[in-house]
């Protein structure tokens, strides 16, 4: 039987523990941090254009056109914003159908049911590149001209809606039917259940899971450059790469400019998954 006197050591070897644990995992980011530093200067390395010998076997690295990088990064960089604001319009349309396709799936009513049963077996069992195509160039026959703009958000935002409704539809389901039963108890309607009870609880579940998508379709918009109407980071790419015949090194630009934006929007992501979290716990 433990006595008071044990107490002690039992406190002195918890904190060990934790001394431990802590040191551990000090090692692991250090680690982690150095495998980063390495892995960047092998791939500056490999972009540096050096030649060497090793065992009499002569390498060189990739050589790149600094001059074109320096001269047309500026211009690559203008599609910045129009590739975040797509995404973002996108997002907010994909959301929208998203909810409607939930309801759909979710409603008693059997016309509802396969309206949102169809548009989803649809979406999905076509390419998104098809889809694209379809609005840009498909409709124009029948005197339905959009501009890539808004071809490309209607393909981006039906296309991820189709994807996001099985999210929006988990998220309701996960609000407790107790939560309902009560509500119901009180005189509420389906509808003022809906909005004052179901709702507030499932969009604070999926938002995060919703960025997830959006940041997925930061990539996908560089799809919409097939229209060569919009002027987006892969669309000015192309343009400057195919002039001066330097398509590595623009592309390569565009590829380092969707890194960034993504590891930024990542990071965001991933405070917003913690504040969501945190929340959930505090309840």
């Amino acid at each position: 039987m433990r006595t008071t006197a044990d107490l002690p050591d039992a406190t002195n070897q918890a904190r060990i523990i934790q001394e431990l644990r802590r040191q551990k995992q000090l090692r692991f980011s250090l680690g982690v941090n150095a495998s980063y530093v390495i892995l960047i200067a092998l791939l500056v390395l490999a972009f540096s254009g050096v030649e060497f010998t090793v065992f009499g076997i002569e390498f060189s690295t990739v050589s790149l056109d600094w001059d074109f990088i320096r001269e047309r990064t500026p211009f690559i960089f203008g599609g910045v914003g129009l590739t975040i604001l797509l995404s973002i319009l996108s997002i907010a349309l994909a959301s929208v159908l998203a909810l409607l396709g939930a309801l759909g799936r979710l409603s008693k009513f059997p016309p509802a049911y396969a309206l949102a049963t169809f548009y989803i077996s649809l979406i999905r069992g076509t390419p998104l590149l098809l889809q694209i195509y379809f609005f840009f160039l498909g409709l124009p026959q029948f005197g339905i001209v959009l501009t890539g703009l808004t071809a490309g958000v209607l393909a981006l935002g039906l296309n991820y809606g189709a994807y996001m409704t099985e999210i929006m539809r988990a998220g309701i389901q996960s609000v407790g039917v107790g939560q309902r039963e009560a509500a119901v108890a009180i005189g509420m309607t389906n509808r003022q259940i809906m909005q004052r009870i179901v709702l507030p609880q499932a969009f604070r579940l999926v938002i995060p899971p919703i960025g997830n998508q959006f940041i997925a379709m930061l990539k996908d918009t560089s799809l919409i450059a097939i229209t060569g109407f919009v002027w987006e980071i892969l669309w000015r790419a192309q343009k400057v790469g195919r002039q001066s015949f330097r398509n590595f090194e623009a592309l390569l630009v565009a590829a380092v400019f969707y890194w960034i934006i993504t590891i930024i929007f990542s990071a965001a992501q991933s405070r917003l998954e913690t504040y969501m979290a945190r929340g959930e716990r505090s309840l």
